[in-house]
């Protein structure tokens, strides 16, 4: 039986990359066959770091059945998971958000989520003293989930456990962190290939606040202006992409990694409450800068509020 691992639906490179380590670890550490998987297409950063350390793409699945055993990494949330997920046979979960509940075994299994900003460097503590067996390939996807998920040490989810195994693996790979950084964000920033829907699907979570469910959208960039400019075009697509998944509406929030602020597209009268009320805000038009916000996990979904 191999074991299948993976993250999130809206693979970014935490989701990608973290998959393919385990899967690693598993099968040439633990002696148990392992595969990577992944729930969607990978973004263009994690794409790109695929291609910098020769990995393959995982296969992409859309579910899964009762006779697969599964580790879940980068998320415990159902609702980001595949349809039939409490169907099959989930032997592991490490992750390093907030717990959400919802899960079903059959049977106790390890369960893993600690406060860092990636689930690379939870699995590098698992991994123990077996990390030194860890190949180049392995210790580049380790680096570039760590420095995806930190914004290069940017983003308040930033722990010294991270910090500290990022430049011990770029001193093993004699790589220069803020070269290699800026490769994937420059990476991550050329959205010019995807329409406004797949913008808005590309980074989101699935969230409610007071009765409203909202689908959660990231677009980290060093190029925030080339995104804004098709701002009509993304609002428009708001409604239809958040029909795919029962939500009321899309929150896009623009992530500017070199100004570490966001903006928030802003297309109608329920957004504009959210925003003043979770953010302190005041919005005047369809776009608001919130200052210093820059995750997701810990600055966004956390303080929105109706």
């Amino acid at each position: 039986m191999t074991t299948l691992v993976f993250g999130h639906k809206a693979p970014d490179t935490d989701s990608t990359g973290s998959p393919l380590i385990w899967a690693w670890y598993l099968t040439h550490i633990k002696g148990t066959p392992a595969e990577a998987r992944l729930l969607g297409e990978p973004n263009t950063e994690a794409a790109f770091v695929l291609q910098k350390w020769g990995a393959e793409t995982p296969q992409i699945i859309s579910d899964v059945t009762p006779e697969d055993e599964v580790v879940i990494v980068d998320t415990n949330n159902v609702a980001e998971l595949p349809p039939s997920i409490n169907e099959a046979k989930i032997t592991a979960v490490i992750d390093h958000h907030l717990l959400q509940g919802g899960l079903k075994t059959n049977a106790p299994i390890n369960f893993t989520i600690r406060p860092v900003a990636c689930t690379a460097t939870v699995m590098h503590d698992l991994i123990g003293g077996d990390a030194g067996r860890m190949p180049d390939q392995i210790k580049g996807l380790m680096l570039s989930c760590i420095l995806s998920d930190t914004l290069e040490f940017r983003s308040p989810t930033t722990t010294p456990a991270d910090r500290d195994l990022a430049v011990k693996l770029a001193a093993d790979l004699g790589l220069d962190i803020p070269t290699y950084a800026a490769e994937m964000f420059a990476a991550k920033s050329d959205v010019s290939a995807f329409s406004e829907a797949e913008l808005l699907r590309m980074d989101s979570k699935e969230y409610e606040v007071a009765g409203h469910p909202l689908r959660v959208s990231v677009l980290e960039t060093t190029s925030p202006a080339s995104v804004l400019a098709r701002k009509d075009a993304l609002i428009a697509a708001m409604p239809a992409v958040a029909q795919e998944g029962g939500a009321e509406q899309v929150l896009l929030f623009v992530v500017d990694i070199l100004k570490e602020e966001a903006t928030l597209l802003v297309p109608n009268d329920l957004v504009k409450t959210i925003a003043e009320r979770s953010f302190d805000a005041k919005v005047v038009g369809d776009m608001v800068v919130l200052p210093g916000i820059m995750s997701r996990k810990k600055q966004i979904i956390p303080n929105l509020k109706l």
